[in-house]
């Protein structure tokens, strides 16, 4: 999630936005995907600028819960192990508009956090969910929280995980996490940040993988549900929203900062981080600090995808989460 974007000059901004991908691109293996096991249907759903694609696997009677992905701009088949919640319950997935399988429009003025809530007001309503519990992971923690704020009725539960709620924050951690790197890496992020180098460059390549093989995901290989994420992610609209690198937000998220507004949930909510997040512990700590009727759980194996890093425990813990509310 940012970068040094000079958002004036268009051709720039697409060259640099690019080669930011080019580090994930280089780590893309074959993927496949499998069955879940549950029952499943998936659609699309007609949404302000085009229409989404949605996945609902399980039919239990429990509360549903909607899965909002990171990015932005990803896609959401990196929460693919999130699908064994639906042995209780119906657990629905969705591709935001303008990365994985919904539609791609060209419109840059549909990239605001305000049209991503309202597209989510009208996913629920073409589903007819009516009660329902959301999960947010990343950005989508960021989409969650202003979802929240507009005070929906109907939602049980709030699952915020490895959350974003302070760009300033964000920022603040990440300058931390990046000087307690080995010095090389250090020195090529801190070259391009001065603008010595460009994000082309195969020493700032090498230093962002570095970075995320610490602070998102520590295996070795990265799964390949997260390599198909990566694949059809669309940069673009990380780019606008966020900006070109993970480090320093540029775009229009720039200066959300929401943990004055936490207070306003009402719902129970249950944040999530691992160890070595770059949403970091102490940040996690800090927002649930701010909520009502909250509960933490860090994982101690994990960085930012406890949901491939510690899978049992991950979705145990949402799983426990999820009953506890739905029995008190």
């Amino acid at each position: 999630m940012g970068g040094n974007v000079k958002q004036g000059n268009r051709p720039c901004f697409k060259r640099h936005l690019a080669a930011w991908f080019i580090v994930f691109a280089a780590l893309v293996q074959a993927a496949c995907s499998t069955g879940s096991g549950f029952p499943e249907r998936e659609g699309f759903v007609d949404v302000t600028g085009g229409k989404v694609w949605y996945r609902i696997v399980g039919s239990g009677s429990a509360t549903p819960i909607i899965l909002l992905h990171g990015g932005p701009g990803s896609a959401s088949d990196y929460l693919k192990p999130l699908e064994k919640i639906a042995a209780d319950r119906p657990v629905i997935f969705y591709d935001q508009l303008g990365c994985g399988r919904s539609d791609r429009p060209d419109d840059r003025d549909l990239w605001r956090i305000e049209r991503f809530v309202e597209e989510l007001s009208q996913l629920r309503a073409a589903l007819k969910l009516k009660e329902v519990h959301i999960y947010g992971h990343s950005w989508g923690t960021m989409l969650a929280v202003d979802y929240m704020l507009t005070q929906p009725p109907g939602v049980k539960g709030l699952i915020l995980a490895g959350p974003c709620l302070s760009s300033r924050r964000w920022v603040e951690d990440a300058n931390t996490l990046i000087e307690e790197l080995p010095a090389g890496t250090r020195l090529a992020i801190r070259r391009y940040e001065r603008g010595d180098i460009d994000a082309t460059s195969k020493d700032y390549e090498e230093a962002v993988v570095e970075y995320l093989k610490h602070h998102m995901c520590r295996l070795n290989p990265w799964p390949p549900e997260l390599m198909t994420a990566f694949q059809m992610s669309n940069p673009e609209v990380y780019g606008i929203m966020w900006g070109v690198s993970e480090f320093h937000p540029a775009g229009n998220l720039k200066t959300y900062e929401r943990v004055d507004r936490l207070h306003e949930i009402k719902v129970p909510t249950f944040f999530t981080a691992g160890r070595y997040d770059e949403a970091t512990p102490g940040a996690t700590a800090w927002y649930r600090s701010h909520v009502p009727d909250s509960s933490l759980r860090i994982f101690e194996k994990s960085a930012h995808l406890g949901m491939f890093e510690e899978p049992e425990a991950y979705v145990e813990s949402i799983r426990e989460f999820l009953k506890h509310i739905e029995n008190r």
